[in-house]
């Protein structure tokens, strides 16, 4: 019988060409993701998964969720292997290599979306086969995502069609890069570009016209307010660091010139609430500042004088469980029972908010994440390769 080192040992040079081959595609957010999840799709069928895929408005976007029966054919419960299959974008200049081109060095691999998250990616297709020969008494699940990054647009679209078909899962691995720890909890992430249309005109006389710069401030300076509310409102027992919600502003842009009243500005800030709350409290408030206080003031001087927000996206957060079968599992699979939260967030939140015990566990350092020469060591991706197998040995035959 062989055993789980020998195992490994045979699948591994199939993760590493696997690999190579989801890097190859250039899956940046917001670009399309078709001729990978074709790769992925054509790699599950020919093991027998049945599966269905979820568009964006274009078609050039697409979720894929794929099932392997096993023998027993039993489709109730079961495992989903999560990931997401866009990246960061990456200027060649910058790297050592092609970002584009897995390059094998120093037993690492390196390439964008190698850490995150397509090391992830790669070992469930490679231990799929492994799964579809079992006579499995659950099903495993395979969930592929697209623009997660930019505040996981693909994911909530995917979960609907689950519910919609009642597929009922028992557990979700969500294989963010972890070093294959544990993550129990994340703090949500709120995306939003607000935008201020005023009237331009000459810089001396600036009572004439409305600056939206000049009201983009207003409304940095009360979110600033907000901000310092929020440390006020540190939930019982949080798990985070720091406790309380945290709120900041990455970028305002507008105007022409010093001596032109700016007619156009936008503001891109985030918010990353500890409970949803907290995430109502600020966008209630600034409505209301919005409402009450700003627009009467700018219409007053030109009455088509606007600010809108644009949700880019908003990620619920992943609340810890007092008792999570799917911490206790990773922690079983992996034989480490150190738990713990992360600052960055993922689609476990959407998972969790349908029910299904969820945990973020995956190979490589989020430390390299987004980073030039971005890659995933041999060692973490052969610990991935254990947990995988252990799902097989310990769960579910």
């Amino acid at each position: 019988m062989a055993t789980q080192k020998n195992i490994i040992d045979q699948i591994f040079p199939e993760t590493l060409k696997i690999l190579s081959e989801l890097i190859k595609f250039q899956t940046v957010s917001g670009t399309s993701n078709l001729k990978l999840i074709e790769y992925c799709e054509k790699r599950l069928d020919k093991l027998g998964a049945t599966s269905f895929k979820t568009f964006d408005e274009t078609k050039k976007r697409v979720n894929l969720f794929s099932t392997i029966a096993g023998k027993q054919k039993l489709n109730g419960g079961g495992i989903i292997l999560s990931g997401h299959t866009d990246v960061v974008p990456a200027s060649a200049k910058e790297w050592s290599s092609n970002p584009f081109v897995a390059t094998e060095k120093n037993n690492k691999v390196y390439g964008r979306g190698s850490c995150d998250m397509k090391g992830f990616i790669a070992c469930a297709l490679a231990v799929a086969p492994y799964f579809a020969s079992q006579n499995l008494k659950k099903p495993i699940h395979f969930s592929f995502t697209y623009d997660e990054e930019t505040a996981c647009q693909g994911a909530p679209i995917m979960i609907r069609e689950l519910k919609k078909r009642n597929i009922n899962c028992s557990i979700c691995i969500v294989g963010e890069p972890t070093s294959m720890k544990a993550i129990q909890a994340h703090k949500g992430c709120y995306e939003y570009s607000t935008h201020f249309t005023g009237l331009a005109g000459h810089g001396s006389a600036p009572d004439k016209g409305v600056s939206a710069v000049e009201y983009a401030v207003r409304f940095i300076n009360k979110l600033m307010e907000l901000r310092e509310e929020l440390k006020k409102r540190v939930p019982k027992n949080s798990v985070f660091t720091p406790p309380y919600s945290t709120l900041q502003i990455g970028r305002i842009k507008g105007g022409l010139a010093r001596n032109v009243i700016a007619d156009q500005c936008v503001v891109d800030w985030e918010l990353r609430p500890v409970v949803p709350e907290d995430g109502k409290f600020v966008n209630e408030s600034m409505e209301t500042y919005v409402k009450d206080v700003l627009l009467p003031e700018m219409k007053k001087v030109y009455p088509k004088a606007n600010i809108e927000k644009e949700i880019i996206g908003e990620i619920v957060g992943f609340a810890k469980e007092e008792k999570s079968d799917a911490v206790n599992l990773a922690c079983n699979l992996t034989g480490d029972n150190s738990q713990d939260v992360v600052s960055f967030g993922t689609e476990a939140g959407l998972f969790q908010e349908i029910g299904i015990s969820t945990v973020v566990c995956g190979p490589g350092s989020i430390e390299q994440a987004h980073k030039i020469d971005e890659h995933v060591s041999f060692e973490q991706l052969k610990l991935c390769l254990k947990m995988l197998i252990n799902l097989k040995e310990k769960i579910i035959n």
